[in-house]
């Protein structure tokens, strides 16, 4: 694909308060085995893109572990490679990133080092899966120096949570508004965007010397009218990490058939950073249902609906329902967990129990002791 990646994961997260306070959102642990980085590394990789960048700032050291070995994207080639770039902090002229755009513009050797005619940007806290030649062959029809993906949120999602797209009738964007008020379209931005690489240069060259730094605001709202921006559609499935609700309902899709054979189970696979570990262990009193289970769990007690990380141990007469139970967790003898997130390494006393609703799962953070 003629086409370099950028994966923007270096925001923080308040929304999703403690599931962040050591990690950024691109590191969070999905579906049994993922991190929410996976997706769009992957989707990358998978599309044909030989070198991509990926942006770190915020608790970014669970992340570099994470990525400490490009093999695993099949992006280990001398023609391509994996670029983990943070923040330049040397020199009278260091400092964080000031906006997204300020991300790039601090590494914007990384786009003057490449050759390839576009650029495929992405953010790092989306679970979604998508085709970005697909993407691009439209974005080539069009004749577009930028094409935004959006899709359209219905029945009980929020509008007012995402960035919202107006469009014309020939998918030309008119405007866009980050998380509006009052928003005048259901048409909702991915945070998945493909832009001509000199064009991207020149524009924050530009940009940066107005003292503005932010992509959609600076780049794509305000130069609207002499670009030509147009809209993507896409329909697949895409969820955004961007609260507690919302990164719940994305790992309990992961226990719908059709939802998990499109993220972990048909090819071409969404990859990860293996871990060495046995098969998970159901033993004989162990009742389980409708589970997404890792590897070198050991499962005495009973558990329904719930997702299941790898090395977590349930003792027996344990019930474990509708939640997300990550790594090296030990539920006691006894305890009851439902509808509650437990964040790594928490240890639960036996006859301990954990409930929360379907709105607001229960939270433990990591290394808790119960």
């Amino acid at each position: 694909m003629k086409a370099i990646g950028i994966i923007l994961a270096g925001g923080g997260n308040e929304r999703l308060g403690e599931l962040t306070a050591t990690r950024t959102t691109s590191a969070i642990p999905v579906g049994s085995c993922y991190r929410a980085i996976d997706f769009p590394l992957s989707n990358m990789t998978n599309s044909g893109i030989k070198k991509v960048a990926i942006i770190t700032q915020n608790n970014s050291r669970s992340l570099h572990d994470h990525l400490s070995s490009p093999k695993w994207w099949d992006l280990g080639s001398k023609q391509g490679g994996m670029f983990v770039l943070s923040p330049y902090l040397a020199g009278a002229n260091s400092g964080w990133f000031k906006g997204t755009a300020d991300s790039i513009y601090q590494n914007l050797s990384f786009l003057k080092r490449s050759n390839e005619p576009y650029v495929v940007i992405s953010s790092g806290d989306c679970v979604y899966r998508m085709d970005f030649s697909d993407m691009l062959e439209y974005h080539e029809e069009k004749d577009a120096d930028i094409s935004i993906a959006y899709r359209r949120v219905t029945g009980c999602e929020d509008i007012r949570n995402y960035g919202v797209l107006e469009l014309d009738e020939d998918e030309r964007l008119i405007n866009m508004e980050e998380k509006p008020l009052d928003p005048q379209s259901d048409l909702a931005n991915t945070g998945v965007y493909i832009i001509k690489r000199e064009l991207l240069i020149n524009l924050l060259e530009t940009i940066s010397s107005e003292g503005r730094h932010n992509l959609v605001r600076d780049i794509f709202t305000r130069y609207r009218k002499r670009l030509k921006i147009f809209g993507y559609k896409f329909a697949g499935y895409w969820r955004n990490m961007g609260n507690i609700r919302t990164y719940y309902a994305c790992n309990m899709d992961f226990l719908k058939r059709d939802i998990r054979g499109l993220l972990a189970i048909d090819p071409p696979y969404i990859k990860t950073k293996p871990k060495d570990e046995p098969p998970a262990k159901f033993n004989g009193q162990a009742v389980i249902t409708n589970c997404l289970v890792g590897s070198g769990a050991i499962l005495d007690g009973n558990a329904h609906g719930s997702v299941i990380f790898r090395k977590v141990v349930t003792r027996g007469n344990s019930q474990v329902n509708h939640s997300i139970i990550m790594e090296g967790t030990r539920i006691g003898e006894g305890c009851v967990v439902e509808y509650a997130i437990l964040d790594k390494d928490v240890v639960l006393s036996p006859g301990i129990r954990i409930i929360g609703t379907k709105e607001a799962p229960a939270i433990l953070t990591k290394g808790t002791i119960k």
